[in-house]
């Protein structure tokens, strides 16, 4: 069984954990809950021995103590770190990632069985044992980290946030599988924010706020306590049965007042305005085409977003893709590559742009606007002393 007591980490003169307790039993699931900074992920670090701040208090392991021993000690006394992000070689297939995690001296004489047990626990790793762990989803790769340190022959498997990252159908996926990882006997100390899934397949929970651990409870008195409610699983909103109140009714603009009359400033402003727009070029008639005239060039097919559709490329050669491999893997072994043949580039054809109209002329009737203008203001003075006869 694994024992925190005390366990306190300092960051020069931050304290990032203050005094933690906990314990983890055989076939047993402890999550963690807190918030951004509360200190999960320094819990974990400094249980397996690579923390980097300053380390005191208290990690048994089945009576042996782990505070201040190397990582690779704490690993061959029974203590497996999933990190955070997973933390695969991508580069590698999924079977030489599974045995690179059977490279403690406990798990070496029963690699074969571990690996046969990693396999049955997640049926996927079976199919793709020859892929690269880099082209597999999020959650096979999360897959290919846990059975790495089942590899290892735990005792306890400590998981930081390996939802992060995942669709919600994946991490269901992932939460069943730690289920089952549980029933093979092992026990889990599990850091989560995805409070909600988390308690559904633990046994117990520790409350983690500031560095500290402020409260211990079974799973399911935690799910239904109203304060972790309201903090972890989102329920503090309305009660189911409580009736929301009716929107009140937005008032209704007031109708814009009539205006008095026009302003004669304001109709010599617009007389002006229609007379110096500029007047719509008339639409060209259509002509016959002649018989003997050349068809028009077919124009380039629009596309959704409203541009031409660019002509296809030509189709690879197989000769240049063997010659670019070849290229690519003579680099890797120092030889100089052949040099490659230049490529002419293809140039997209370009679409005819439509005429400009033209712009009309208004240096003609500069004297009839003058004379409208006059007019204008003529009459706009005689409205101004204008009196209706009574």
């Amino acid at each position: 069984m694994l024992e925190v007591r005390n366990l306190s980490v300092s960051y020069g003169k931050h304290r990032a954990l203050d005094g933690a307790s906990l314990r983890v039993g055989k076939g047993e699931i402890v999550v963690i809950l807190g918030a951004n900074g509360a200190g999960k992920s320094t819990l974990l670090k400094a249980i397996c021995g690579i923390c980097e701040g300053h380390v005191a208090g208290d990690v048994t392991l089945e009576s042996a103590q782990l505070v201040g021993e190397k990582p690779h000690k704490i690993v061959e006394a029974g203590i497996a770190l999933v990190p955070e992000g997973r933390g695969v070689f991508g580069d590698l297939t999924v079977e030489e990632n599974l045995t690179l995690g059977a490279y403690a001296e406990r798990a070496r004489d029963e690699e074969a069985g571990n690996l046969q047990r990693v396999l049955s626990l997640f049926p996927k790793l079976q199919e793709r044992r020859r892929q690269t762990v880099r082209t597999m989803s999020g959650g096979e790769q999360q897959m290919v980290a846990i059975g790495r340190a089942m590899m290892s022959n735990p005792s306890i498997l400590a998981l930081d946030e390996p939802s992060l990252g995942l669709s919600p159908l994946l991490c269901k996926d992932l939460f069943e599988s730690l289920r089952v990882v549980k029933q093979a006997g092992l026990g889990i100390l599990l850091v989560e924010q995805n409070a909600k899934q988390s308690l559904r397949i633990a046994d117990r929970g520790y409350l983690l706020e500031n560095g500290e651990i402020v409260h211990e409870d079974t799973a399911d008195r935690l799910a239904n306590d109203p304060a972790v409610q309201k903090a972890y699983l989102g329920g503090g909103g309305t009660a189911s049965g409580a009736k929301r109140p009716a929107p009140a009714a937005m008032p209704k603009p007031a109708s814009p007042r009539p205006a008095s009359g026009p302003n004669p400033s304001d109709i010599a402003a617009a007389a002006m305005k229609s007379v110096s727009a500029p007047a719509r070029p008339a639409p060209t008639a259509m002509t016959a085409t002649p018989a003997n005239a050349p068809s028009p060039a077919p124009k380039p097919a629009p596309v959704a977003n409203g541009m031409t559709a660019a002509p296809k490329p030509n189709a690879p050669n197989i000769s240049d893709l063997v010659a670019k491999a070849s290229a690519t893997a003579s680099r890797r072994n120092g030889a100089t590559p052949p040099p490659r043949m230049p490529v002419p580039p293809i140039t997209p054809p370009q679409p005819a742009r439509p005429a400009q109209p033209a712009i009309p002329d208004f240096a003609s009737s500069s004297d009839r606007l003058r004379a409208m203008i006059e007019d204008i203001e003529a009459a706009a003075r005689r409205a101004e002393s204008y009196k209706p006869r009574r």
